[in-house]
């Protein structure tokens, strides 16, 4: 437990690795930036946000050798900025948790190639949590084969990581068989109150457990939309809990209401998501929601899922596309439609989308190649809900 600041913030304990963290990480995939342009970080900002934090007492910092970059193949500034926030004593106070980006490996040699560019965007000597990124069936196959568990036993060997983990984005089969290849130390996974049976899920959260890995998690609020603008109809739902809780605070408490969990990554871009976000951490207790308020749960969930139609988290493994289709902001206006607008309001959605998407980024230019169906991270048949958005918008 840490105490500052009138912050009582929690940790627990990361699977096999037995190191302690902080029941809330923070995820530097969505730090704030100037302007639209991803890679022009506001450095000031976000690294006021990161020591914030730090200095609040969370102590695991998340990223990825793309993050905040233009291309999945190319570094992105996100590891690069990191390396600055964690200057004057900061670096000492954390764990660092990056990727290798597997979508790019082709030889044996490129494993290397990475940590060791990594290591230097990050200013560091040793990464504490390495992970392998995104696996999925087609990555899963070509590491295999190339050898990964040897480069990750040599770098943990030589000291440039200390431990060895992956992310997941595939089905739960996938996911047993992935973490009964290899003496994992953790995972990272997708799953919130929404999701509780996508990707590994509550399943496979538990068999990771059971097996000794300390589990993370992404995605606790679905790319925000568990938090902001939620349907009146679960707003209504929530309001009749007996303690009343931001949409925010519902979909952590969940999460965290999982005793396998160990961190929760957000990625908080502002100081007001910050502070809310310490502020329901100090109530991260496993086992602390009672029958009726995971009920409420339930039943908000069921309220999503009759209006979502795109299965889309904003997460951007798609972009860039060839023929500059901005799918994520597609696919949000479509989605916002249908979660919180009426025939009475098609007008305001329609002068959203024609206004927030430039022509040559919206759906009709789309040209059916197929390379974002390749990193979708949420199965999603792009081209075919490309072609709604074009009908319904266009």
């Amino acid at each position: 437990m840490f105490i500052k600041g009138g912050i009582t913030l929690l940790y627990r304990s990361f699977g096999k690795t037995n190191e302690k963290i902080s029941v809330l990480g923070f995820g530097c995939m969505r730090l704030p930036v100037i302007g639209d342009d991803p890679t022009n970080i506001d450095e000031e900002s976000a690294i006021n946000l990161i020591r914030y934090a730090i200095d609040r007492g969370v102590n695991f910092i998340d990223t990825a050798y793309p993050y905040h970059g233009i291309s999945l193949a190319q570094g992105g500034q996100s590891e690069p900025l990191i390396a600055k926030a964690l200057k004057e004593g900061y670096r000492k106070k954390v764990k660092i948790a990056t990727k290798l980006p597997s979508w790019a490996v082709e030889t044996r040699e490129d494993m290397d190639k990475f940590l060791n560019e990594q290591l230097e965007r990050l200013e560091t000597d040793s990464i504490d949590f390495y992970m392998v990124h995104g696996i999925n069936k087609t990555y899963w196959e070509n590491l295999k084969e190339l050898g990964f568990e040897e480069f990750l036993e040599g770098a943990i060997a030589d000291g440039r990581i200390k431990y060895a983990g992956f992310s997941f984005h595939d089905r739960i089969e996938l996911f047993k068989e992935v973490v009964d290849h290899y003496d994992w130390s953790f995972c990272l996974i997708q799953l919130n109150y929404l999701d509780d049976g996508y990707q590994a899920g509550e399943e496979g959260m538990k068999y990771a457990s059971e097996k000794g890995l300390g589990v993370a998690v992404m995605e606790p609020l679905r790319g925000g939309h568990l938090a902001h603008g939620i349907p009146p109809e679960v707003q209504e739902l929530f309001k009749g809990a007996d303690v009343e809780k931001s949409p925010a605070e519902w979909a952590f408490r969940w999460v965290w209401n999982h005793p396998e969990v160990s961190v929760v990554l957000s990625g908080m871009n502002t100081m007001e998501q910050l502070d809310e976000n310490l502020r329901i951490a100090q109530k991260a207790h496993p086992n602390a929601l009672t029958d009726f308020e995971l009920d409420i749960t339930k039943k908000a969930k069921s309220i999503f899922e009759e209006k979502l139609k795109i299965n889309c988290t904003g997460c951007g493994y798609c972009l860039p596309c060839p023929s500059g289709v901005n799918i994520p902001e597609n696919f949000a206006r479509y989605n916002d439609y249908f979660l919180f607008g009426s025939p009475e309001t098609k007008d305001v959605y329609q002068f959203h989308y024609e206004g927030l998407i430039m022509e040559n980024e919206r759906a009709s230019a789309c040209i059916e190649c197929g390379v974002c169906e390749t990193h979708c991270t949420q199965d999603i048949p792009i081209i075919q809900e490309l072609k709604k958005v074009k009908e319904f918008y266009e």
